[in-house]
């Protein structure tokens, strides 16, 4: 109880030092860090040791993605791609529904993408949009994000649900179906959110084309979205090909796609094919934005490293785990696993460690709930999932790249961001209570 104390200490800490003193984000979080592991009982070289093994573990799955994401959002801005983009989408669904179009798209395109990756590469459509429609960034933002951590969380093969599902023994059929209904209404709850409260922050994306770039002609919209989708379509046709019946076999075509579809060489791809969109009017050299690219990405990606270090002490501390195994005493029905798994994502930041984590402990109390049936046990991942959700704050490295990516303050993603993933989680699990009540 005394560490859990200290975790909220430290969590003030972040928050008041990053508003009130502006301490820079990636000093605050290590030193917040720091703090929380030697209180929790670690020695020095622990401490050390979790810092730099949250950090790289962090940045080791999503910080090339990052930068990969800077480069294609830099050469969309630059080339006037993300304009016509811009210019397209409100076309197409209008501009009083922009906010609705990005959290479809984030719903749609999370399903095989991570969400981290997934905000990266859109999030040039969405400062596009910002601009074009002088919506506040927090409300497009929000949509989005919510749009894609809904599915993200709850449907199959992103890896959370997948591995709660084979340690449940559930049917993955069974779970990508009642996800996916699930996911809309959670999904919305995010939007609802953006709308009506995201609203109340004005915050409008940071201006980096010049006026001689503006000027030339933008380019086909095809061509715009040619960097974006190809990378999109490659993740997800590596999730297909992935899935346990493994659709396309074992032989040369799937490990092409396997290949081709890791986030790494998808962002790649993306990079090389944003190159096309240049023209040769503009007197900066491609190279020119790519350095700028990797500039802007530069800080997100510390700032993002430093959240996993964040999550990395939480974990060697064993904070998550002894508030674990003290819930899952409990006696209440499909709403154990949704507490257990708040509670530890809401401890140490990784939904995905949220997920299998709670999986492994509620297991074996299944029968005992009344919750053995194959329905039953995937409205059990499911309730996980939710709890996965609830909730993004400033130890989770999503948190931390779609504050960045949004141009918005500590204190703004906190109020916008993270409120609305708790209302996400909420939702989520209200559907869920309620449809157990009416099939198990």
């Amino acid at each position: 109880m005394l560490t859990l104390v200290f975790l909220v200490l430290a969590i003030v800490f972040i928050v008041v030092s990053s508003t009130r003193f502006n301490l820079h984000p990636f000093l605050s979080l290590l030193i917040a860090a720091i703090f929380v592991g030697f209180s929790g009982g670690l020695d020095a070289a622990a401490v050390i040791t979790a810092i730099t093994d949250g950090f790289g573990s962090t940045l080791k799955s999503i910080g090339i993605v990052i930068a990969f994401g800077a480069i294609i959002g830099v050469f969309l801005e630059r080339s006037g791609g993300a304009q016509a983009l811009a210019a397209f989408v409100l076309k197409l669904v209008g501009e009083k529904r922009a906010p609705l179009a990005m959290n479809i798209t984030g719903y749609i395109v999370s399903i095989p993408v991570f969400c981290d990756s997934g905000f990266v590469i859109l999030s040039a459509l969405n400062k596009a949009i910002s601009k074009k429609t002088g919506l506040s960034m927090t409300i497009l933002a929000v949509a989005l994000a919510t749009g894609l951590y809904s599915t993200h969380v709850f449907v199959p093969p992103t890896p959370g649900p997948l591995a709660a599902a084979a340690t449940l023994n559930v049917d993955i059929g069974l779970v990508i179906l009642l996800g996916l209904v699930v996911a809309i209404p959670a999904s919305l709850a995010g939007l609802l959110w953006a709308c009506f409260y995201g609203k109340r922050f004005h915050v409008t994306p940071q201006e980096n084309v010049e006026a001689e770039s503006v000027r030339q002609p933008h380019p086909a919209v095809s061509a715009a979205f040619t960097p974006l989708l190809t990378p999109i379509a490659l993740i997800a046709l590596r999730s297909v090909a992935d899935l346990p019946g493994l659709p396309f076999g074992q032989g040369w075509f799937y490990q092409v796609i396997m290949f081709l579809g890791n986030p790494v060489t998808a962002l790649l791809i993306g990079v090389l094919l944003s190159f096309t969109l240049k023209s040769r009017k503009v007197k900066e050299s491609a190279m020119d934005w790519v350095g700028e690219g990797l500039k802007s990405a530069g800080v997100i990606i510390l700032i993002t490293g430093a959240g996993g270090a964040f999550g990395g002490i939480l974990r060697a501390t064993h904070i998550g785990d002894t508030l674990g195994n003290a819930l899952s005493q409990w006696q209440i029905g499909i709403f154990l696993p949704f507490i257990i798994a708040a509670v530890l994502k809401t401890a140490q930041g990784s939904s995905t460690v949220a997920i299998i984590t709670t999986a492994a402990l509620v297991s074996p109390l299944l029968p005992a709930m009344g919750l053995d049936s194959s329905l039953a046990r995937a409205l059990v991942v499911l309730a996980i999932g939710a709890g996965s959700m609830t909730v993004s704050h400033a130890n989770d490295s999503y948190f931390w790249v779609v504050e960045q990516f949004s141009d918005m303050d500590t204190a703004t993603a906190l109020k916008c961001h993270t409120m609305a993933t708790l209302m996400q989680g909420l939702v989520g699990i209200a559907v869920i209570a309620l449809l157990t009540m009416v099939m198990v």
